[in-house]
């Protein structure tokens, strides 16, 4: 299957690591994630009432352990060391070599995607609003076999 690049938009808040945990919670709750224990491509967990409703009885499946969720679901923690697994802020200076600004916005974002890293781990970045005040979080990596 190859991995999966995933992107979501949060409303901002000042704590990432809190609206990482958020984020990560509601794909898993909302089953908006690949569910490797079905094979069955073009669906999510969600169509499937059998469908894991712990991260621990999800995770204990070695088909997932093996392909992942293709999603926010398969980052464990948000770090300023990125790894596997790991969701790492942009820094100011990543965003001013990137887009030529430390006050992204969503016209940024294309620009964005080159500032992730490996496959298995993540990026996220505040979005602001036309006045400058910080409007959302974006997240975005890639993961899954």
């Amino acid at each position: 299957m190859g991995a999966s690049g995933w992107d979501y938009y949060v409303p901002y808040q000042p704590d990432l690591a809190a609206a990482f945990t958020s984020l990560r919670t509601k794909v898993f709750d909302d089953g908006d994630y690949f569910w490797a224990v079905h094979y069955d491509f073009g669906k999510t967990a969600a169509d499937f009432p059998d469908r894991p409703r712990t991260m621990d009885e999800l995770w204990s499946s070695e088909d997932v352990q093996e392909s992942g969720t293709h999603s926010i679901v398969d980052m464990s923690r948000l770090s300023t060391t990125a790894g596997p697994g790991v969701v790492t802020p942009l820094t100011d200076a990543e965003a001013l070599s990137i887009a030529g600004s430390s006050t992204l916005t969503r016209a940024h974002v294309e620009r964005l995607q080159e500032a992730a890293y490996e496959r298995w781990s993540g990026r996220c970045a505040v979005l602001h609003d036309a006045d400058g005040k910080p409007a959302e979080i974006y997240f975005w990596g890639a993961s899954g076999d």
